[in-house]
């Protein structure tokens, strides 16, 4: 095994916080945030409970809507599921298309230069601007919800696909070519395994934009259990706590899958020695 000269080897310093340390920082950064909140509406009562209710309220509408007993409770986990249903099913289709639509952009010029830019351009527009045409065209259902999230998904890996591609050395490409590599073959056996990790990137940036336009999708269908629905709900019936709780449970549930992505994203790079194990 070879190691480093003591001259070039990373020092801590330069590798950044380990990860307990940043698990650290992250916990007394939220009981900072739950003191600020608690000191706010509990204790001084800046703000009246049904303007901006403390966390106590709000931990009892997600205790309630998780794992409540009640008629009314369990809402919230019935919510989750819908969503994430809904959400991995498009998830899963966006980045199939993405995959094939990117490798087709990185293998033909003209596509990259037309579609390329089409696609720069609609990525630009909020997901929300896209739910008003999705409800007219498909109707409204949950077909409409998984067009947006799919068109929201789809782009950002189609796109990092293509960028990909096109910044692979051109030394693997030369290699590839010497080595009897027709242009599928470099393709599928050289370009494409050299950009997994600018793909992955993109791929945790297609999970971001379509757990987004899932939500927003959702606010719109009635009757379907969704956490779009919880806070339809919460608004129509003034309850803040149950908006409140929904909308943290959404930041969780997204924050989770960013975390598992990154963490592949973080491995792959380091098998690729394009980061430094911590």
């Amino acid at each position: 095994m070879t190691t480093l000269s003591p001259d070039i080897q990373p020092t801590r310093a330069a590798r950044g916080p380990s990860r307990w340390q940043t698990l650290v920082t992250q916990l007394v950064g939220l009981l900072v945030i739950l003191g600020a909140w608690w000191l706010v509406t509990d204790v001084l009562k800046l703000y009246p409970p049904y303007v901006f209710p403390g966390p106590k309220a709000v931990w009892t509408e997600i205790s309630y809507g998780l794992w409540g007993t009640g008629p009314q409770d369990g809402k919230l986990l019935s919510a989750i599921g819908g969503s994430l249903r809904r959400v991995l099913t498009g998830y899963v289709i966006a980045v199939l298309l993405g995959v094939v639509v990117g490798l087709l952009m990185g293998a033909w010029r003209p596509l990259r230069t037309t579609l390329g830019a089409y696609l720069t351009g609609i990525q630009s527009v909020p997901s929300i601007a896209f739910v008003p045409f999705a409800i007219l065209f498909l109707g409204l259902n949950e077909r409409a919800v998984l067009f947006v999230v799919i068109l929201e998904g789809f782009i950002p890996v189609a796109l990092a696909v293509s960028g990909a591609l096109l910044n692979v050395p051109p030394a693997l490409r030369v290699a590839g070519r010497t080595l009897g590599a027709g242009s599928l073959g470099l393709t599928l056996r050289v370009l494409l395994p050299a950009s997994v990790p600018s793909i992955l990137t993109g791929l945790r940036t297609a999970w971001s934009f379509s757990w987004r336009a899932l939500v927003g999708g959702e606010l719109l269908i009635a009757g379907a259990a969704s956490l779009g629905e919880q806070l339809e709900i919460g608004r129509n019936t003034a309850n803040v706590a149950l908006v409140l709780a929904t909308i943290i449970i959404i930041g969780v549930i997204g924050g989770l899958f960013d975390s598992l992505l990154r963490a592949a994203e973080g491995r792959v790079r380091r098998d690729y020695g394009l980061e430094v194990p911590q």
